[in-house]
């Protein structure tokens, strides 16, 4: 049942881009064009790259995976067991030392979890960041603007395209947020279990793209499929509660799109697979275009309760 969904109060989300959002996005221009210079006159420092020896041992007993040669390190990157990198501020290059750490409790190696090891290390280089100057030469070097100020009048404008873009999604989601706690629903378990399912299955496919098996994944973390499903069980609640709602208001309001913007859409569909627009429409089946023309029409539902909004 619906509650209030229409001139729902919600704050506007800021899309202003200020002289520090394009100072942020300078500076890590700067950090993205930096050169590496090696450092022989200093200890390793946080933010500097170095490269480590190292071999760990828990109870002078070496272990799988603990050992590394020349390998490359930013200190403060938090790629390390808290503590590790740490350790390593303050040596200089040709520096032997041990590095004291305790695995956490839920490592992902079970037989390492909790442990206290030691790492027995030799620093073989430090290299620090050298920025590029913010000039002229550096704008026309990595951009097609020959001055600072025009580079830095465009990369503002992206700046407020990008917020602007980001600003929109977030009223939607307020103004949403809001018409589904006004309404009222009670969901049936075994639509939420099937929610969670199909979470679940698209979970898998993400991990299998990356070359780790479910199963192999659980192994790893101590996880088990129900908890798993635990997991995802509120996110699943908000995604059926705010669907339920946004179909109650396609009927309340009697939004109805055509044919050509199902076309549409199955064309923007044709395109991304890289198949002609008519075969697209051969693969898909009437139910498919059912569902389809629901979810231009929820899409419709999200653009009528934003401009029926009072966003302030």
């Amino acid at each position: 049942k619906l509650g209030a969904y229409k001139g729902i109060e919600v704050k506007k989300a800021d899309a202003e881009v200020t002289e520090e959002d394009l100072n942020e996005a300078l500076q890590k221009e700067r950090e993205k064009n930096a050169r590496l210079v090696t450092v022989d006159d200093r200890a390793a420092e946080i933010g500097d790259s170095v490269k480590i020896d190292f071999d760990g041992s828990i109870d002078g007993v070496h272990f799988d995976g603990g050992k590394g040669e020349n390998y490359p390190l930013v200190l403060g990157s938090g790629s390390f067991i808290d503590g590790f990198e740490e350790q390593i501020v303050g040596h200089k290059t040709g520096d032997s030392f041990d590095v004291n750490v305790t695995f956490p409790e839920e490592y992902h190696a079970k037989e390492l979890a909790g442990k206290p090891a030691v790492f027995a290390c030799k620093l073989l280089e430090i290299q620090r960041k050298d920025l590029p100057e913010l000039n002229d030469e550096f704008a026309s070097e990595i951009s097609q603007f020959e001055t600072l100020d025009e580079y830095k009048a465009d990369l503002k404008k992206q700046l407020e395209e990008a917020k602007a873009k980001s600003a929109a999604a977030q009223n939607e989601n307020n103004v949403v947020e809001k018409v589904v706690e006004n309404a009222e629903l009670a969901l049936p378990a075994p639509m939420v279990e099937m929610q969670c399912e199909q979470m679940l299955d698209d979970y898998a496919r993400r991990m299998q793209s990356q070359g780790l098996p479910l199963e192999q994944y659980l192994q790893y973390t101590g996880m088990t499929v129900e908890k798993l499903k635990e997991q995802f069980r509120p996110q699943a609640e908000r995604n059926l509660k705010t669907r339920l709602v946004l179909e109650e208001v396609v009927k309340a309001e009697n939004i109805a799109v055509s044919e050509e913007a199902i076309d549409a859409e199955i064309a923007k569909m044709a395109e991304a697979y890289k198949i002609a627009p008519e075969k697209m429409k051969e693969y898909v089946g009437a139910e498919q275009r059912e569902e389809l023309a629901m979810d231009l029409k929820i899409q419709e539902a999200v653009d009528f309760l934003v401009a029926e909004a009072k966003l302030q």
